[in-house]
C-alpha cells in the first residue's frame, strides 16, 4: 500500500522567508559621499627685499667729514602652484537621491585636511636671503589621494566612500537673434562633468566607477531697447545639481547590480528613476500568490 505524505509548502516558504529576513536583518553598508575634489593652477607675484642704510655728516666752517653705509637685496618674480580644494556644492542632491532610492546609511565624512599653513614664496625668499639657507619643501596632502585620506581617518565609520572628482566646469552665454523680430534671446548655461568611484574603505576594492554630467540653463528674452537681464544663477546651479544627481544615481544603481548583488539588495525595488525627473516614482511590489499543498506518493 502506498503511503501518502503531505508536505505543506508553507514550511518551505517560511524557511525561505526566514533566510530572507535573516539576510535583510544584516546591516547594510554605510556610505560617505565626498564633496567634489578639484585642483587648479594658480600664479602669484611676490617681492622680497631687505635694505640697511646709515649716514653721518659733520661739517663746520673749516672742515667737513661724513660717513655713509648702504646695503640692500631685492628679489621679485612670480611662481605657479596647484591649489587643492573641494567644491562644497552639487553633492547634497546626490545624497538625497541615495536616501530616497536606497536603504544604505549615509555618514558624514570630514572635510579635506590641507595640512599646516606653508610660508609664502616671498617669506621663503626672504628667509633665504637672511639665513642663506633654502627652505625644504614640505609635502602637502593631496585632495585626490583618496587612499591616504581613508587611512588618515577622514571617513571614519564608513564602509564605502563615493569619491567625486571635478573634471570640467564651464559657464556659457549665447546670444541668438529671433528671426523676423527685433528681439533676441540670451541663454546662460552651466555644464559640469565629474568622475565618481565607490571604494571599499577596508579592502580598497572598487565597486563602481563612472563619469556623470550635470547641466542647467536660464533663457532671457531681450528687446531692441537695450534691455539687460541678469541671469538667474541660482536656477542654473540648481538644475545642474539635480541633473548631476540623477545621472550619478542611475549609474550607481546600474553598476551595483553587476559588481555586487549583495549590495544591490540595498536598492529599493519599488523606486524607479525616470529620465527628466527629479524624484523617484514608486511602484507597488507584485503580490505573492498563495501556494497549494504538495502531495508526494511513495
Amino acid at each position: 500500500m502506498k503511503r501518502r505524505t503531505f508536505i505543506p509548502t508553507f514550511s518551505v516558504l517560511a524557511l525561505s522567508l526566514g533566510l530572507l529576513s535573516t539576510a535583510q536583518a544584516q546591516p547594510l553598508p554605510r556610505i560617505a559621499v565626498t564633496d567634489l575634489a578639484y585642483t587648479q593652477a594658480v600664479s602669484q607675484y611676490f617681492e622680497a627685499a631687505t635694505f640697511k642704510e646709515s649716514a653721518h655728516i659733520q661739517a663746520n666752517r673749516y672742515s667737513a667729514s661724513g660717513s655713509y653705509q648702504a646695503s640692500g637685496t631685492y628679489v621679485a618674480g612670480s611662481y605657479s602652484y596647484l591649489e587643492q580644494r573641494e567644491l562644497g556644492s552639487f553633492t547634497n542632491d546626490i545624497k538625497g537621491l541615495l536616501l530616497k532610492g536606497t536603504a544604505f546609511r549615509l555618514v558624514q565624512g570630514k572635510g579635506f585636511d590641507e595640512g599646516n599653513p606653508q610660508p609664502t614664496k616671498a617669506e621663503q625668499a626672504l628667509n633665504q636671503i637672511q639665513t642663506g639657507k633654502m627652505a625644504k619643501p614640505v609635502r602637502q596632502p593631496e585632495v585626490k589621494d583618496i587612499i591616504a585620506r581613508i587611512k588618515k581617518g577622514e571617513f571614519s565609520g564608513a564602509d564605502y566612500v563615493l569619491f567625486g572628482t571635478l573634471s570640467h566646469i564651464e559657464f556659457s552665454d549665447q546670444f541668438s537673434p529671433l528671426q523676423g523680430t527685433t528681439s533676441a534671446t540670451m541663454q546662460y548655461g552651466l555644464d559640469l562633468l565629474a568622475d565618481f568611484t565607490l571604494i571599499n574603505t577596508k579592502t580598497f576594492e572598487i565597486k563602481a566607477a563612472f563619469s556623470a554630467q550635470g547641466a542647467g540653463n536660464d533663457t532671457k528674452l531681450l528687446s531692441n531697447r537695450g534691455d539687460i537681464q541678469p541671469p538667474n544663477r541660482v536656477k542654473v546651479m540648481r538644475e545642474t545639481s539635480k541633473s548631476l544627481a540623477l545621472d550619478v544615481y542611475e549609474q550607481f544603481v546600474s553598476q551595483l547590480g553587476y559588481s555586487d548583488p549583495n549590495m544591490a539588495r540595498g536598492v529599493r525595488d519599488e523606486v524607479q528613476m525616470m529620465p527628466g525627473q527629479d524624484r523617484p516614482m514608486h511602484h507597488q511590489r507584485p503580490q505573492v500568490q498563495p501556494t497549494e499543498q504538495v502531495m508526494i506518493l511513495r
